[in-house]
């Protein structure tokens, strides 16, 4: 029982998981049934509504394609009637053109008349100039040829004296504006500048206490100025001079030397070897910081900056001199100079101003050095300054190199105005002489030339002509040809008048 009862439950659970399992398959198929005629729905839909969108799609492109032809063929219209307009207008052209040019074959043949016509007459004018050049040649006495040399040779005398004519009023023109322009800068440049310039010599006095400090520095046998010389290098003279004796030297450093190791002496009032030495050594520090200090106040002074080798250099210029003018007040005063010339030209005024500064930083070195000073402060100079222009300036400032630039324009031309002020500088009387000889004798030189004056301290000179030897074009033209030779042969301060005097004098006598 049990066991029909346990075959029966399998049975029975059997039957039921075989119905459950069909029960599952029935309810998902049916599922997917319905999911499936929702999916075709839904595709028909869409279907649908890509058939109308298509529509859509293809009337708009039709009617696109409507509006494009209808476009296309009214530009076509247009450009058709105007290619046929403009073949209108080339055929109106081309009966013009076609007209015009039987107007000129027509006027061509008339020109071909004429100039047949004109042929003859040439013709006939070659004949009649042929028979009046005979008969002229007759009547002159002289050829064609010789003729027409004449008639040259006048025409050249009358070329060049008009020539010169006209090159005396160009030449008083530009002369006349570039002293205007050249006179306003450098009036300017003047008038804002009026520093004094020290006078030195080759000697410095020192005052003595009384004529007792004479033998005190003599020494026994003369030992203690013997010391003094050799440690400073100068000629120490003492004299009858009451209470001073003089410092001799061309050397202006070692002057200065002794003379700060002199006075320390004097009123230490120990003098002997060993304390003249000493002294001697420390006014030659004390000497050298003056140098520096001159050097950096003359560079701030004019608001440059340098480098301190050049600084050093630059303070040595306070003793040393030229033609009696002091070199470091000279190199300021041109400095400030050339500053104000390349305000008023429009160039760079630091640069101006170092250059005005350094241009005669050639005279600080030592005579061992060789060549001229503008060409030793180049050398200087290009150690040290970055600048070109100012190494320009410096080897440029006397004028001495094949080309020169504008800034050793400036300097030249700051150079000259300090160096020519009235009293700036004293000139020897021999050079002077010699100066207003050379000037003459160049005057002199000139064929026509009756007499020639140097007057005012040799800054003009004055020329008599012989009338008869030069007219007036030809003094006009020996002022020039004087000009060029004085600048060539000669070197002098600022610049020299040519005066050229043609006299004529008519005299008679009433008996």
């Amino acid at each position: 029982m049990t066991l029909l009862n346990l075959v029966a439950f399998f049975f029975i659970l059997i039957i039921g998981v075989v119905l459950g399992g069909m029960a599952a398959f029935l309810s998902r198929r049916l599922i997917f049934n319905r999911q499936l005629r929702i999916a075709e729905r839904k595709a028909a839909k869409m279907v649908a509504e890509a058939r109308n969108e298509a529509k859509d799609i293809t009337a708009a492109a039709q009617e696109d394609g409507k509006r494009i032809k209808a476009g296309a063929e009214g530009e076509y219209r247009e450009r058709r009637s105007e290619l046929q307009k403009q073949e209108n207008r080339l055929n109106q052209k081309s009966e013009t053109l076609d007209r015009k040019l039987e107007g000129v074959e027509q006027r061509d043949r008339n020109l071909t008349n004429k100039e047949r016509e004109i042929e003859a007459t040439r013709n006939q004018t070659t004949e009649l100039k042929d028979k009046q050049l005979k008969q002229l040649e007759l009547i002159s006495g002289m050829s064609s040829t010789e003729a027409r040399q004449h008639l040259l040779d006048a025409m050249e005398v009358e070329m060049q004296h008009e020539a010169s004519r006209r090159l005396h009023l160009w030449e008083s023109k530009l002369r006349e504006e570039s002293n205007e322009k050249a006179q306003e800068v450098l009036a300017l440049a003047i008038q804002r500048s009026a520093s004094e310039v020290v006078a030195e010599t080759t000697v410095s006095v020192v005052p003595l206490p009384n004529d007792e400090m004479k033998g005190r520095l003599i020494g026994r046998e003369g030992r203690n100025i013997r010391a003094l010389e050799q440690a400073t290098g100068v000629d120490l003279i003492i004299d009858d001079t009451p209470e001073a004796v003089t410092i001799s030297s061309f050397d202006p450093v070692r002057r200065e030397i002794a003379r700060v190791a002199l006075n320390r002496l004097i009123q230490d009032g120990r003098i002997h070897p060993a304390r003249i030495e000493e002294m001697a050594g420390k006014a030659k520090q004390e000497v050298e910081v003056d140098i520096q200090k001159a050097g950096e106040q003359a560079a701030l002074q004019l608001g440059v900056q340098l480098h301190p080798e050049l600084i050093k250099l630059l303070g040595r210029l306070k003793y040393r001199t030229s033609y009696g003018q002091n070199a470091l007040e000279h190199s300021i005063e041109v400095a400030y100079l050339a500053g104000m010339i390349a305000a008023e030209l429009g160039a760079n005024v630091i640069t101006a101003k170092k250059t005005g500064l350094l241009h005669d930083i050639g005279k600080s070195v030592d005579r061992e050095v060789e060549g001229t000073h503008a060409a030793i402060g180049a050398d200087l100079v290009k150690q040290w300054e970055k600048s070109a222009e100012v190494l320009k300036g410096v080897a440029e400032h006397h004028l001495e190199t094949s080309d020169t630039s504008v800034w050793g324009y400036i300097a030249s031309a700051a150079d000259a105005i300090s160096s020519a002020r009235p009293g700036a500088r004293r000139e020897s009387l021999d050079s002077y002489l010699k100066r207003l000889k050379a000037l003459e004798d160049i005057a002199d030189s000139f064929k026509g030339v009756e007499k020639s004056y140097a007057i005012q301290a040799g800054r003009e000179v004055r020329i008599l002509v012989k009338p008869e030897a030069i007219d007036d074009l030809g003094a006009m033209r020996l002022a020039r040809d004087i000009v060029k030779k004085v600048e060539e042969t000669l070197e002098y301060p600022g610049q020299i008048k040519v005066t050229v005097i043609r006299e004529t004098r008519a005299v008679d006598y009433a008996k």
